[in-house]
């Protein structure tokens, strides 16, 4: 079965940080590498994991978050909104984080392409690989088979002269 997942993970905390709302995603997120779905008690579980791996500071007086959180091999930026509903009678601060993948460098992707000849559907390919997607979750996301990704694949390693996957990327963090 593939499922296929939403880019992002929001998460609603109230004043003392405790989730009031989310999304799947960012149980999922943050639950890696367990199965979300395994979870006895969702909000007690992003309770600590919040409070343990996306609070910068714990002892000030408001809370900073963490901007980058590593999820198995990928990157999400951890965008922070805080919500003020206007009444000043009720202690109702609010805080939004948005768990957003941290793509590759848009510019270096174009400079990539433009130099080793790369066609729309193997710089496609390519970003998506950068994201940290495997050939399965590619193929999913592009709505093609994961042989025809790892075809482009090769494509893509031969015009680049490199012979693994770790190797594209490389060549762009050398951009």
């Amino acid at each position: 079965m593939i499922v296929e997942h939403e880019e992002s993970g929001f998460i609603l905390l109230d004043a003392a940080l405790n989730p009031v709302a989310f999304n799947p995603e960012a149980l999922r997120i943050l639950a890696f590498p367990e199965i979300p779905e395994r979870i006895y008690r969702p909000s007690l579980f992003l309770f600590d994991k919040v409070h343990r791996t996306l609070v910068s500071n714990r002892g000030s007086e408001r809370a900073e978050f963490v901007k980058l959180y590593k999820s198995g091999k990928r990157t999400y930026r951890c965008r922070v909104f805080r919500l003020d509903h206007g009444d000043a009678s009720k202690s109702r601060d609010w805080t939004a984080l948005l768990l957003e993948r941290n793509s590759a460098n848009v510019g270096a992707l174009s400079e990539l392409s433009q130099r080793y000849d790369l066609t729309a559907r193997e710089r496609e390919v390519v970003e998506f690989l950068l994201q940290g997607m495997t050939s399965k979750e590619i193929a999913t996301r592009m709505n093609i088979s994961a042989n025809t990704v790892k075809a482009f694949l090769r494509l893509v390693m031969v015009k680049m002269n490199v012979s693994t996957r770790s190797g594209v990327v490389g060549k762009i963090t050398t951009l």
